[in-house]
């Protein structure tokens, strides 16, 4: 299961000589299930989707990109790449019967989602950092990284 603490995050950008005070991030567990929300004013964020204690997708949204943040990763035909396109293209999920109709429902029902919240003042290069920091922590299945033995 996904564990991220704000402090967690707030040592990482310490350690790349950025000052993040308390009231700049914000970690919200959606739960399983849970209903998608946008972005907060103000804010960029990062989207983590988890299925049964394995990392499915991490990505980043800055903040005017709502529809990224909130939407996009429900529907295959909403962008290029998304977590719903990437459960219908993986031969480990064909017994689940998904399809384009419903997998935006079984994604709502069936995965945990975390959102991290962070004031854009600090930056595109802090978002990404947290970004790679959490991609590189957790492996997520939809991002390219493979076993390590």
């Amino acid at each position: 299961m996904i564990k991220i603490e704000e402090k967690e995050l707030i040592e990482i950008a310490k350690y790349a000589g950025v000052i993040i005070n308390e009231d700049q991030l914000k970690i919200v567990d959606r739960g399983c299930p849970h209903l998608p929300f946008g972005l907060i004013k103000g804010m960029a964020g990062i989207y983590i989707f988890e299925l049964n204690g394995v990392c499915l997708k991490i990505g980043k949204a800055w903040e005017k990109s709502d529809a990224r943040f909130r939407s996009q990763h429900y529907s295959p035909k909403r962008s290029r790449s998304n977590l719903a396109k990437s459960i219908l293209n993986d031969p480990d999920m064909k017994n689940y019967g998904l399809n384009d109709d419903n997998i935006g429902d079984w994604i709502k029902n069936k995965t945990r989602r975390i959102d991290i919240f962070i004031d854009s003042k600090l930056g595109v290069p802090v978002l990404n950092l947290l970004e790679a920091y959490l991609q590189c922590k957790f492996k997520p299945k939809y991002e390219g990284f493979k076993s390590q033995k």
